[in-house]
């Protein structure tokens, strides 16, 4: 039981962290990155589509991404959606491909980064503790119930200490990192 406890909020913690990165990954830095456009869906045929499934996405080069798409008619609506993603990306038509110039940050841009990744890093921390609030109310639960005894539960709420502790160290991690990338360009 106790076991399962630490196993699910381990997995949520984790979840938690992958959403982060992910986060992080789309706050571009100046340079041009592919998975810039990861969250960018286009309206193919009916349905939702990611850009990756419907095109090819490669570095032309620091600042430059280049888009060759796989199927012509569907030229505008990849850029109607990228116009559309809020990354304040300018898609321009260069034969049968797209060219995205990604533009250099100002000092101004990259403090204003800085303030969503912080903010985005809290709401992380935040997560994790919730997790390890409802962890600790289900182990607080197994000892009212008399099925695990207090020594069980004191070890168990260490671990489940310890794990949040490691989590948000990674959170912070990542969080160092992006700032500065940030600050380096």
């Amino acid at each position: 039981m106790i076991n399962d406890i630490h196993v699910k909020s381990n997995e949520k913690m984790k979840v938690c962290i992958n959403n982060f990165q992910i986060q992080v990954n789309n706050i571009r830095t100046g340079r041009a990155s592919p998975e810039l456009l990861n969250n960018i869906y286009v309206e193919y045929f009916g349905s939702k589509v990611p850009l990756r499934q419907i095109s090819n996405v490669i570095v032309e080069d620091y600042h430059t991404l280049k888009i060759n798409i796989f199927d012509d008619s569907s030229t505008s609506l990849i850029k109607k959606a990228i116009l559309n993603s809020n990354l304040d990306l300018n898609p321009v038509l260069y034969g049968k491909d797209i060219i995205i110039p990604i533009p250099g940050l100002t000092e101004e841009r990259r403090k204003h980064l800085i303030k969503i990744i912080r903010n985005n890093a809290e709401n992380a921390r935040i997560y994790i503790r919730n997790i390890r609030r409802d962890a600790n109310d289900k182990i607080k639960n197994y000892l009212k119930s008399k099925i695990i005894s207090e020594d069980n539960e004191h070890t168990a709420q260490n671990k489940i200490q310890i794990m949040t502790d490691d989590y948000i160290k990674k959170i912070d991690a990542i969080l160092l990192e992006k700032e500065k990338e940030l600050m380096k360009f």
